[in-house]
């Protein structure tokens, strides 16, 4: 092998880019999530080696799927001569009579959105379906999704085995559903969608804040969804959402690498273009929700009121706290309190804050959910009680998986530890939505 260690980062970016069209044409093929998996990572072992060393092919996607096809046919051959079973010789058979073509286009015009359907089929449970469709097509990995869930790693392998071996047994079909039966799997790729940008967004672990990778994927999925299904409400309030979120990214980041809280940010880097289309796609989706918009509207309404805002201290918190009442409405869990909780110190008070804070803590077990000790850590420190926000960002600190956002809670942490509440300049951090 004669590639160089720039070839093959530049392999692996190629190949982690069209990891999740390639499995979805896989998939297809050979309709076994886990045979389709073995097959892909057989052939990225040739990819790595052979790209690195004579090039990358003028069709990267189309050779990994004709490499995979090969090496599912030969991985089904040699199960066929120990185990003649009928359905994989069947399998078999398709295959040896397949071509690839893997710009095809059917009714849903991406591979990658007909496996998530396929995926959110609802014979399986709700969070399997999720977890499945962030292994496969997300390219997550298991930990990853262990994180966003906040199970075990073991947990989770688990789950994701049950779900590929449910869909292999019930013989869940890899096609496009019946256009009728999409509203009842529709909530699912929403959630999957939203859990892929944030994972892209405000990754769980690794050096970099976000892996704009991810959101771009996101993003685009959720736009070919909304071209799919342009009367759906709900559709275009996530995009809304993301794009809202995406405007920011070049401000969360500063120049040592920690993340920069909303308050912080030069509101000069946000993408005003990405803005001021976040909300057009917004109106229109309140318009066709009115008179009760749903979840994702609701959170791109009160992502609009911080993009629209002039600067952090102009913010409508008022505003900002009757859109979480109506989300936790539709959402009571812990996490839209505890952002409700942070929107409403703003309007009410540190302390006001803080005594939410304990009220919400009493109902729920937050102790391993990171963004409460980080939520906590500021309000303390915007009541002035540097030694219980010390050692609330040294919680906070610990729980993240983050480095980027482990270097902006340490110098928060500096900040309290070394002046009792000199404060920054600045309100505290509060969790975009």
């Amino acid at each position: 092998m004669t590639g160089t260690a720039p070839a093959h980062r530049a392999v692996e970016a190629l190949i982690r880019d069209e990891w999740g069209r390639v499995l979805a044409a896989l998939v297809g093929m050979v309709r076994d999530f886990a045979l389709a998996e073995d097959a892909l990572q057989d052939a990225v072992i040739v990819a790595m080696d052979r790209w690195a060393a004579d090039g990358i092919p003028d069709n990267p996607r189309a050779w990994l799927i004709r490499a995979a096809r090969n090496k599912a046919i030969d991985r089904l051959r040699r199960a066929a001569r120990f185990d003649a079973k009928r359905g994989e010789m069947k399998i078999l058979a398709e295959l040896d009579a397949t071509t690839v073509d893997p710009e095809s286009d059917e009714e849903i015009p991406d591979e990658r959105l007909r496996l998530i359907f396929t995926c959110c089929h609802p014979a399986l449970p709700e969070e399997a379906r999720i977890a499945l469709t962030l292994r496969t097509l997300g390219g997550l990995s298991t930990g990853e999704i262990a994180r966003a869930f906040l199970v075990p790693e073991a947990t989770m392998a688990q789950r994701l085995v049950r779900a590929q071996k449910k869909i292999k047994a019930a013989g869940i079909p890899y096609r496009i559903p019946p256009r009728e039966t999409w509203p009842e799997r529709l909530a699912s790729v929403l959630a999957v969608l939203y859990l892929v940008f944030n994972e892209g967004y405000a990754a769980t672990a690794g050096d970099a804040p976000f892996r704009a990778d991810l959101c771009g994927e996101a993003l685009r999925l959720c736009e070919t969804l909304t071209a799919l299904i342009p009367e759906e409400p709900e559709v275009a309030g996530l995009l809304a959402l993301m794009l809202f979120h995406e405007s920011r990214r070049d401000a969360r980041r500063g120049a040592d690498g920690a993340l920069v809280p909303l308050e912080e940010q030069d509101r000069a880097l946000w993408d005003h273009s990405a803005i001021t289309r976040a909300d057009t796609v917004l109106v229109a989706a309140l318009r066709k929700g009115a008179p009760y918009p749903g979840p994702y509207q609701l959170q791109a309404a009160i992502s609009g009121v911080h993009s629209t805002a002039a600067t952090f201290a102009e913010t409508d918190w008022g505003e900002i706290v009757l859109l979480y009442e109506r989300l936790a409405a539709l959402l009571p869990s812990p996490v839209v309190h505890l952002n409700a909780v942070a929107a409403r110190s703003f309007r009410d008070g540190a302390e006001a804050g803080l005594t939410q804070l304990a009220a919400l803590e009493a109902g729920n077990d937050l102790k391993s959910y990171q963004p409460y000790h980080a939520v906590r850590a500021d309000l303390l420190r915007r009541a002035g009680r540097t030694e219980e926000a010390a050692e609330a960002y040294e919680a906070a600190i610990a729980a993240t998986q983050n480095a980027a956002e482990r270097r902006f809670l340490a110098r928060r942490r500096a900040v309290v530890g070394n002046s009792p509440h000199t404060g920054l300049a600045t309100a505290p951090s509060v969790r975009e939505s």
